[in-house]
């Protein structure tokens, strides 16, 4: 492996400085406010950086991960080595008809709107989904009955080697909170989404009405990674831990809320084992209380701290 000098001299070649951060607290870019440093945090502007970076990885056989804007994430205290790339530089959207192409790094929720905007329909789950469109492929992510599969026809993806490749949605096994994404180690950069045609004054009301039960109902004035666990068969996962009397218990700085039981909140200076260790307490008691496996939705990626 090449020296810590050689990695951030090609990095130059391929990225501005102001593209390029060196032992960069992730703390800074997670909803959690919580995780280590990475070694080298990268934000290319372009299809061809982002290539250009995978293929530096693997002549280097650097670790190399990839990060959407944190909101469904843990990184652990000890951080993360080799390179992070973060794609929020890409965040274009575009309308052609009832078509919408938005970069992976475009907020899902600026993407909702912009159908609004555009009087399309069938983004109106994703108006309170705080995860990039990248983030939201990686995990098929929905809300309130909705799925990005209901709306995806197709992706452009960089493969393990750099390549650039156009894949329609059936190639991503899109299921409930899951793809086929991580395995096959793809990054997204953008996607095309089918909408359909519709009245502003109805797809508002719907948008208006979700975001009214996101904000009376979620705890948004504290940092959380969202949705903790996935929805258990036959059951809710928040009821499953409201009714075992977890609400305001946790480790250290990290809490169950008492407005939502399906959030674990940071609230006050908790680091990322606080936060590890208070989901192992709600999925332990709610296995002892009721016999149900809770799994999780968030991930959890990074180094214990020594």
């Amino acid at each position: 492996m090449a020296t810590n000098a050689s990695i951030e001299q090609q990095l130059q070649q391929i990225l501005d400085d102001d593209h390029i951060m060196i032992n960069e607290p992730l703390r800074n870019h997670t909803y959690t406010k919580l995780g280590g440093a990475a070694d080298y945090f990268v934000t290319p502007s372009s299809y061809e950086a982002v290539q250009e970076v995978v293929k530096l990885a693997n002549r280097e056989q650097l670790p190399f991960t990839l990060l959407g804007n944190g909101s469904n994430l843990i990184v652990k205290d000890g951080g993360i080595r080799g390179i992070i790339l973060s794609l929020k530089e890409l965040k274009d959207i575009k309308v052609e008809g009832n078509e919408m192409i938005a970069q992976s790094g475009a907020r899902i929720i600026d993407v909702s709107y912009r159908a609004l905007d555009e009087q399309l329909t069938g983004l109106e789950f994703a108006c309170g989904i705080p995860g990039t469109v990248g983030g939201a492929l990686f995990m098929n992510a929905g809300a309130y009955g909705g799925e990005i599969k209901d709306v995806l026809k197709e992706a452009v993806v960089v493969d393990p080697d750099g390549n650039l490749l156009t894949l329609s949605a059936d190639a991503f096994d899109l299921q409930y909170r899951h793809s086929n994404i991580p395995e096959k180690g793809y990054i997204v950069l953008e996607a095309l989404f089918i909408l359909k045609p519709g009245q502003y004054d109805n797809i508002k009301a719907v948008v208006d009405d979700l975001t009214y039960k996101r904000e009376s109902k979620q705890p948004l004035e504290y940092p959380s990674c969202g949705s903790v666990f996935k929805r258990p068969p036959g059951y809710f996962a928040g009821k499953l831990i409201q009714d075992s009397h977890l609400q305001g218990k946790g480790v250290g700085g990290a809490e169950v809320s008492t407005k939502h039981a399906g959030f674990i909140v940071n609230k006050n200076n908790a680091t990322a084992t606080d936060y590890i260790q208070s989901i192992e307490l709600v999925q332990n008691t709610v296995k002892e209380t009721f016999g149900v496996d809770l799994e999780r939705e968030v991930r959890i990626i990074g180094e214990d701290p020594e």
